[in-house]
């Protein structure tokens, strides 16, 4: 079951990263929230892309507050990427703490 204020997080912060790098070469997908395509490159529209980035809501909204470096997350499995482009350390973290 989604919890409802976790759908509302993971959508905006997804949102957000979809702004500050538009395109669709590269895929994050929070399970059961949501996927997104995003980032420059070459344009995927069928079947699996080829730079995938997978982890759970907690972990994700983790990553977007700053909690969590995105090289302990996917040394420690919680996240899942594939391809040379599935890297989003980049653009992390998403918010700017006020």
């Amino acid at each position: 079951m989604r919890d409802p204020i976790v759908l509302d997080e993971v959508k905006r912060t997804l949102a957000l990263l979809t702004s500050k790098a538009p395109g669709r070469a590269i895929e994050v997908r929070i399970p059961p929230y949501a996927a997104v395509q995003f980032g420059d490159g070459p344009t995927h529209t069928r079947g699996t892309p080829a730079n995938v980035i997978e982890m759970d809501a907690n972990t994700w909204l983790a990553l977007v507050d700053g909690k969590l470096l995105w090289s302990d997350a996917l040394n420690s499995g919680a996240i899942i990427a594939s391809g040379v482009r599935a890297d989003l350390s980049q653009f992390l973290p998403l918010r700017i703490q006020p």
